[in-house]
């Protein structure tokens, strides 16, 4: 085990103090707590995973051309003006 130094504004001191003396734990043991929860929560990136890609989806084979898609669209905002009169 390695021995440090840190460190801490006077109110987190207390703050951590007194949440160790509550739990009956040493300021060292809520420490490595703390760092080992917040580690586990912002894991570093694995290098050896490489880049990130975009993933793909399967569709389902649907195709729908984008002009069709603009004039359905287009065809509901009419139908839609046309219902609020």
């Amino acid at each position: 085990m390695t021995r440090t130094q840190i460190q801490l504004p006077d109110e987190l001191y207390q703050r951590a103090k007194a949440f160790a003396a509550q739990r009956e734990l040493s300021l060292a043991e809520v420490t490595r707590r703390g760092l080992e929860l917040f580690l586990d929560r912002f894991p570093s990136p694995d290098p050896a995973r490489g880049a990130w890609t975009l993933p793909r989806v399967d569709a389902g084979g649907i195709k729908v051309p984008l002009e069709t898609l603009r004039d359905i669209a287009a065809d509901d905002e009419s139908n839609r003006s046309l219902a609020d009169r």
